[in-house]
């Protein structure tokens, strides 16, 4: 709901007048409702206003102790304000008004770190506590809201957007050539770095006590994958979720403003929004007014979704803004980059942005949308070998039943072994089943290698170096093999990029961009779901489906089909052979070769909308323009 920026130094040093201003300056875009500072000589803090709720037109940030020993700066909400508040209260706390700031404040005077298992929300925050000398920084769980900060080794500069920390004289604007690898090589290995050097994130679910011994990030947060909720039965199951759901779309809605909706006519923003208008009738969403915006793409294919959206419209009886959904120009990635001094995104992504301006115009400042569904609620057919290593033979028939009856009994039979049998067979039973087969022998599936031919041979050493870094096996315990799909789900560095240009494009419209389907409770209701209950048959997000009812359109109930977008890459791409080919790897020969981008371009060609090679060739394309 807002931006936030600082400058502590553990050197004794002050901070130099006018540096704070000049990084909320940079930042003015996320503070439409003002902006303001606090200082003490060593700590200058910033804070940029967006009001999003009634209690957030009371606050005031930096938000001081009545001492000045304690000061806080935030850019978030809290969505379990009412139980937060009710516990403050009857553990004595004195408030002084309603904001969520205030909240967190004395929920940290109180609990001290551990106050983080008490908030429930999207937030990104720095406690500077003068009489430990201990800056208290934390971001929420799933990453919603960013943070970036750079140490120097006396001195801690954090802020919202790293155009923030650029600003600052000591931060030179580097590139981190390691980073950059990843990017050319459409390899997402990092959760922590950025494309400038000496610049890092502060990971999602991560705290960090800074003091002149420097940062310690520390995780404070992840699904317990033994925590299986008390359900007897598929229908404790649906019912379950269904609760789950209104509550938070219920809780992500707190606005004083209309809630816009982003609707695609999927499953996932058609549930969100079914929720809301649900909400809406029963009198229950803290918010005036409901209305969706849908992005009317403008031509045939599968990335025309309009119909959809039109029936959610109808069988909701919800307003639904069709926004035309052109293609936007190259300049558009030009003008993202150097605002925001970050990756400008993909193009698929600029549908959503389009959606966002209109919003703003008509007086929202909170939108939501269905992002995460994808990853919490696809399945697969392991539900084959999570009911055999059960021994729950009655699930099991049942799954087998729903795969004979849609797919017929001999692809139900196949999928039985391959997902349930063979992952069960000892190690060298399965390695002689994969001979027999003529498949490689190895103890895990083999990973795609496209050896990233286009690179330059410094770029290829740092990619290789990154990947001996990063590539490590997930070592948690799980309770299911699902259950290490999730994991990686959730520490998916692309996606917690994605999520953080859906921050940074909303705060520039005037929007709170928020996500039900990514709050900590969704997933870790996630991480006890059974698999049978997101695939079932040939019905992919079964829980949803069954959950929501007749919230949802029947059109919408039925779809099994997704948009596909890889027509907006190829109508910017079919017109930059020359760019992408030439003039790219003129002006950057340490990064890729001409040789090798000519190779990669004439792939694309073959299979302009199929391959993986439309990703890399603009990441190749983003990252030039980031620099130039």
């Amino acid at each position: 709901m807002s931006g936030i920026a600082g400058i502590i130094r553990f050197d004794g040093a002050p901070v130099e007048h006018g540096l704070a201003e000049g990084m909320t300056s940079a930042i003015a875009h996320r503070g439409p409702d003002g902006i303001h500072h606090w200082t003490d000589g060593r700590a200058a803090l910033g804070h940029c206003m967006l009001y999003t709720t009634a209690e957030s037109l009371e606050e005031q940030q930096p938000f001081p102790s009545t001492d000045g020993a304690l000061v806080l700066v935030m850019d978030g909400r809290v969505d379990n304000w009412m139980e937060l508040r009710a516990e403050l209260l009857r553990d004595g706390a004195v408030l002084r008004g309603r904001s969520d700031a205030e909240l967190v404040f004395n929920a940290y005077e109180r609990w001290g770190f551990e106050s983080l298992a008490r908030i429930d929300g999207d937030f990104a925050l720095v406690i500077w506590d003068a009489r430990r000398q201990t800056a208290f920084c934390a971001r929420d769980r799933m990453g919603n809201k960013p943070f970036v900060y750079h140490w120097d080794g006396h001195t801690l500069a954090f802020a919202s957007e790293v155009k923030a920390l650029l600003t600052l004289p000591w931060v030179k604007p580097v590139p981190n050539e390691s980073m950059l690898a990843e990017y050319l090589a459409g390899e997402w290995l990092s959760r922590d770095e950025t494309l400038w050097s000496g610049i890092l994130r502060l990971v999602a679910a991560h705290r960090m006590a800074v003091t002149s011994a420097g940062p310690r990030p520390e995780q404070y947060w992840e699904p317990d994958p033994f925590a299986a909720p008390p359900f007897q039965n598929d229908e404790q199951f649906i019912e379950h979720y269904r609760e789950l759901l209104l509550d938070t779309v219920r809780r992500a809605s707190r606005s004083h403003r209309p809630l816009a909706i982003q609707v695609s006519g999927g499953l996932d923003s058609s549930g969100v929004a079914g929720a809301a208008a649900h909400l809406a009738r029963l009198g229950q969403l803290p918010a005036p007014g409901l209305e969706g915006y849908s992005a009317a793409y403008d031509g045939p294919g599968p990335a025309n979704e309009v119909v959809y959206a039109r029936a959610v419209a109808e069988h909701l009886a919800l307003p639904i803004h069709e926004v035309p959904a052109a293609t936007p120009p190259l300049a558009l990635y030009d003008d993202l980059a150097g605002f925001f001094r970050e990756f400008p995104g993909f193009p698929i992504g600029a549908i959503c942005v389009d959606l966002m301006a209109p919003a703003a115009a008509r007086g929202s400042r909170v939108t939501l949308t269905g992002q995460g569904g994808d990853h919490w609620l696809q399945g697969s057919r392991a539900y084959y070998a999570e009911e055999l290593s059960a021994r729950r033979w009655p699930a099991l028939r049942a799954c087998f039943d729903a795969d004979a009856s849609a797919f017929g009994t001999g692809r139900a039979a196949a999928w039985l072994m391959q997902h349930g049998v063979y992952p069960r067979l000892p190690l060298a039973l399965r390695e002689a089943v994969r001979r027999a087969q003529g498949r490689a022998v190895s103890g895990e599936e083999a990973q795609p290698d496209h050896d990233a031919f286009w690179l330059a041979p410094e770029m290829r050493n740092r990619l290789a170096e990154r990947g001996e870094r990063y590539r490590r096996p997930l070592a948690r315990p799980v309770r299911t093999p699902v259950q290490h799909r999730l994991f990686r789900f959730l520490d998916d560095p692309l996606m917690a990029q994605v999520v953080e240009r859906f921050d940074r494009e909303g705060a520039r419209a005037g929007l709170d961009v928020r996500h039900p389907l990514r709050s900590a409770r969704f997933v870790e209701f996630a991480f006890a779901t059974p698999e049978r209950l997101r695939l079932r048959g040939g019905r992919t997000k079964y829980i949803h489906v069954q959950a929501l009812g007749s919230l949802l359109p029947p059109a919408v109930a039925r779809r099994k089909t997704k948009a596909e977008f890889s027509t907006v890459f190829s109508q910017h791409l079919n017109g930059m052979k020359e760019e992408l080919t030439q003039a790219i790897p003129s002006r950057r020969p340490d990064w890729v070769s001409a040789e090798g981008m000519a190779e990669l371009y004439g792939r694309y060609q073959q299979a302009p909308d199929a391959g993986w090679e439309q990703w890399v060739l603009w990441g190749v394309f983003g990252c030039d323009r980031v620099l130039r």
